[in-house]
């Protein structure tokens, strides 16, 4: 699977390595038949990446899910896909119930008898965009774009087999699967931890191997800045990349600033699942001039504007939809055992619903959503999704929202904990992603249609 030396060493985790030879190995294990379906319950785990590479390589479709997740949400899930494995972590194996085909490290394989369906020979990975809020939909990805993407982030952060990236982000996560695939291409060794960046054992281990990069969301940043980050003895880490939504402008000034006197690198970066990954990224040699910006595209993939009446926008400095083509777009969405057979729906162009503008050098700024949309520390939620939700006990709401905070307002008092404890229910976000603010009347318009812009 591997065209390198394959004595490199892969991963090494709080308690072992493992060489690319012995991923190789551990990956054929897995009894698996090309062309059916199966979910993998994700963690920071070596049990998680054997599973992932394993249906790779097996051309078994995968689902990657948090495996974190409540029993209900993979339920419902499984009712409306269908898959015959799940590769889950041995401690939930009577979860599930099916057949046990393999047990290996920490995870447990089982096989379910299901109805055969059609499935695109094409289809390799199925990802989330807004599982947040228990939606049944998923991008299909194909092994092209994986490779793709992997390939123009290797090429663009100047990845090779002596880098040694610590994982900070989850493996379902678009963000964190491609930190994975890029640097394996390469022959790099990753520093496997599930340990969040608030813990003393996470840094530890980041010094002790040697970490040379770490990725985050603007959560991450935020939680870095609290914890002095610039301060720690962090000489093998250079490269610093940020994606998952947009940095405020103090904060991500200040990164820039800060990494350049410590001599880092500050990558910033623009993408959507629906893109594989990623689709720009900020030289870091631009990063003081132009930190409010998400750069150009990457390697091989290319941007344009487009009016509201469907025209190429030529000139600089003047509002668009943002257009992506390249060889990293997904097929489409799936919802569901039905979609799965569906062939290329994308044909390599993605309408991201973000409205942008360009400079006069080529580089790109986010100025807004054309759908109600935010990435609140990295999770893409739906705002009308959120005042759904709400909605179903207190009927005179309104949600808006940034990529750091969704406020929800309300005409009734007494009532603020009980919606944010049903919000964390729901969504699985901590309670300081929601603001709750009541107000004496939710503005309207004639038309009955609620004046968001007012509330912004």
């Amino acid at each position: 699977m591997f065209d390198f030396n394959l004595d490199n060493i892969a991963f090494v985790t709080h308690e072992v390595s493992y060489s690319y030879r012995q991923i190789g190995d551990l990956i054929d294990k897995l009894p698996l038949q090309s062309g059916k379906l199966m979910f993998c319950l994700c963690e920071n785990k070596i049990g998680t990446i054997i599973g992932y590479l394993s249906a790779l390589n097996h051309k078994t479709p995968v689902a990657m899910l948090d495996g974190s997740k409540k029993s209900e949400v993979i339920r419902a899930l499984q009712e409306a896909y269908k898959p015959t494995y799940i590769w889950v972590n041995a401690d939930r194996k009577e979860d599930w119930g099916g057949e046990i085909l393999l047990e290996l490290l920490d995870y447990v394989l089982l096989k379910f008898e299901v109805t055969d369906y059609e499935i695109n020979p094409q289809l390799s990975v199925l990802l989330t965009t807004s599982g947040s809020t228990g939606s049944p939909k998923m991008v299909r990805l194909t092994k092209g774009n994986l490779l793709s993407n992997a390939q123009s982030i290797a090429e663009y952060l100047c990845i090779d087999a002596n880098e040694r990236p610590i994982t900070s982000l989850p493996l379902y996560y678009s963000y964190g699967l491609s930190v994975i695939n890029s640097h394996l291409i390469k022959g790099a060794t990753i520093l496997l931890t599930n340990r969040s960046i608030m813990q003393k054992e996470f840094w530890n281990f980041a010094q002790e191997q040697k970490a040379t990069s770490l990725s985050g969301v603007p959560y991450t940043y935020q939680m870095l800045k609290r914890l002095r980050f610039f301060d720690m003895n962090m000489p093998y880490l250079k490269t610093l990349t940020q994606a998952g939504g947009k940095l405020s402008e103090d904060l991500a000034y200040e990164f820039v600033c800060q990494a350049q006197q410590k001599g880092k690198r500050f990558i910033i970066m623009y993408g959507q699942t629906e893109a594989t990954a990623r689709m720009s990224y900020l030289d870091w040699k631009y990063a003081s001039a132009k930190y409010t910006s998400i750069g150009k595209a990457i390697p091989n993939g290319c941007f344009y504007l487009l009016a509201e009446n469907g025209e190429l926008i030529t000139q600089s400095n003047i509002d668009g939809e943002l257009v992506y083509e390249g060889p990293n777009v997904s097929l489409g969405y799936a919802e569901g055992f039905a979609d799965l057979k569906k062939g290329d729906e994308n044909q390599n162009r993605l309408y991201t619903g973000d409205i942008a503008r360009v400079d006069d050098d080529g580089f790109y700024y986010i100025t807004g959503r054309k759908k109600r949309f935010v990435k609140i520390w990295g999770n893409r939620c739906n705002l009308d999704q959120i005042e759904d939700i709400v909605k179903k006990n207190k009927k005179s709401c309104a949600v808006v929202g940034t990529d750091e905070i969704i406020s929800i307002f309300v005409e009734e008092e007494g009532f603020e904990k009980q919606i944010i404890n049903e919000l964390v229910k729901i969504t699985g976000l901590n309670m300081r992603a929601f603001k709750v603010q009541v107000i004496s009347k939710i503005p309207k318009n004639e038309a009955g249609k609620t004046l968001y812009s007012e509330l912004k």
